[in-house]
């Protein structure tokens, strides 16, 4: 018989059929479950929980912003530069310009010194309550009476 089938075209191009059933999968998670959340969210939502805390406390930090930022720059502008030695937790910029006081978590260096959630939750707090201390010009155990408890 001469009925020959002619070859397929090589090269890459769209594939007719799903092999097996296992097209593209799906999210392995819905959005609304935690699993879902990346590391920065969960972080960043440590840090919503601190402010709110503290908010309750000193409503003037309504003014104030609060940032989450991977790692801190290695040089700044008028910024206080770190050492080699001592990395920052946390930072402070003043109010200037017209522009808000923010207070500013670094959220790289507080994980690889927690090990846990709950770890990682008081270490937030404690960055956050420095931070705004140093920001209001009072002691930490003046923002939080709870600083400092274990």
């Amino acid at each position: 018989m001469d009925n020959r089938v002619p070859p397929r075209a090589a090269g890459p191009g769209p594939r007719r059929r799903d092999r097996h059933g296992r097209g593209m999968r799906g999210p392995i998670a819905p959005p609304q479950v935690p699993l879902a959340a990346s590391r920065a969210d969960v972080f960043a939502d440590l840090v919503q929980d601190s402010v709110e805390r503290l908010e309750r406390r000193w409503p003037q930090l309504a003014d104030i912003d609060f940032l989450v930022l991977e790692v801190p720059r290695l040089e700044g502008r008028g910024e206080q530069l770190w050492s080699e030695e001592a990395v920052p937790l946390g930072g402070v910029v003043p109010a200037r310009d017209g522009r808000r006081a923010r207070v500013v978590v670094y959220r790289r260096p507080v994980e690889i010194r927690t090990k846990g959630r709950d770890e990682r939750a008081a270490l937030v707090h404690e960055v956050v309550v420095e931070q705004v201390a140093e920001l209001l010009g009072l002691t930490p155990e003046t923002v939080d009476p709870r600083y400092g408890e274990d």
